[in-house]
């Protein structure tokens, strides 16, 4: 077999790696406040997050994926930026390991955008980067938690008039229920933005390697684009059925206390802003989302109620994603570099 092809199925099975990590690392988003109020045990929470992981494929238009594929700009003609994705990915798979092993429930999505950049400045320094992209994305650090929290607060307060005369046993009775629905809702808003973000890695790879066409659009109806869009989904659902249980813990028992209408509000905030930004081909992070999404809801209580030395960690772990998988995949291309006989 020739060994640029076998470079590429390595890359491959990289990138699904980094989304079964991707899936139990950010597991916790989906499930943390179903777990938390005891709507679902744990082990029926992570099933019925990766089914409607899995089942996004068939809601969202890849526009995601366009987005991550076009961070880096590619050189068809030079094969060395197959080293580039690698090394891009090792920095993602690394820093989400770290991240996950402390509890810190970081984004993927920026660990793998801070990855690339770092691997393609080593290349090629600045030129090759598409800077308007990591600017769009950069944005939505701030962005996200804070629509989630503006959209979670208003979405408590209209809950908390419409049901002001049911007793609590009754609205914890209907919100039990309904915490189901908003689970799945923000499960397949989970799987579609993050699965896209490893389906956009793998175009770029097979761009790189002179494999497709960069024209091209994936779609299930092409045999040759379906495996990218299944395999990917497949691997996230996967990762998000292993559990991530240390974030679960941060998310859901630590950040504020929650019962099911609290846990109801901030999931469907939460699918709200992820179906907003997946429609528009924004590469968003699901941590920050759902974090903003639980603290406004939290802040409708009482904003004593919410621990914030934890929400500060988390925001300190997510200003330094995109440095640290930068700087990690950095060192990870410049240790290819001297090894592989490509260069």
């Amino acid at each position: 077999m020739d060994s640029m092809l076998i470079i590429v199925i390595a890359t491959v099975g990289a990138a699904l790696i980094f989304d079964v990590i991707n899936g139990f690392h950010d597991s916790a988003n989906s499930i943390a406040t179903v777990v938390s109020t005891r709507v679902l045990s744990p082990r029926l929470a992570v099933l019925w997050a990766a089914f409607f992981n899995f089942i996004a494929m068939f809601v969202f238009a890849p526009k995601v994926a366009d987005t991550i594929s076009k961070i880096v700009i590619i050189d068809p003609t030079n094969n060395v930026f197959i080293y580039v994705v690698l090394a891009g990915l090792l920095g993602a798979i690394v820093w989400d390991l770290i991240t996950w092993w402390f509890g810190l429930p970081t984004s993927s999505s920026h660990a793998l955008i801070g990855g690339l950049t770092g691997a393609g400045l080593v290349y090629k320094g600045p030129d090759i980067i598409r800077w308007e992209k990591i600017v769009q994305t950069s944005a939505f650090i701030p962005l996200a938690p804070l629509i989630g929290f503006v959209i979670g607060f208003a979405i408590m307060l209209i809950v908390y008039w419409c049901f002001r005369k049911w007793s609590p046993r009754r609205v914890d009775g209907l919100f039990r229920k309904g915490q189901l629905l908003s689970a799945a809702m923000y499960s397949l808003g989970h799987g579609g933005n993050d699965a896209q973000k490893t389906m956009g890695v793998i175009v770029a790879l097979l761009v790189a390697a002179g494999m497709f066409d960069p024209s091209r659009q994936l779609s299930l109806n092409s045999w040759d684009t379906l495996w990218i869009i299944l395999a990917c989904h497949l691997a996230m659902a996967i990762g998000t059925a292993i559990g991530g249980w240390r974030i679960v813990k941060t998310m859901g028992m630590k950040l504020t206390k929650l019962k099911p209408v609290h846990g109801f509000c901030a999931e469907t905030a939460g699918a709200f802003t992820i179906f907003f930004a997946t429609s528009v081909g924004i590469p968003v992070s699901t941590t920050h989302t759902i974090t903003g999404s639980i603290i406004g809801v939290g802040s409708v209580q009482s904003f004593s109620s919410i621990k914030w030395l934890i929400a500060f960690r988390m925001v300190v772990a997510w200003v330094l994603t995109i440095p640290a998988a930068g700087l990690i995949s950095a060192i990870s291309f410049w240790i290819i570099r001297l090894i592989s006989p490509a260069f």
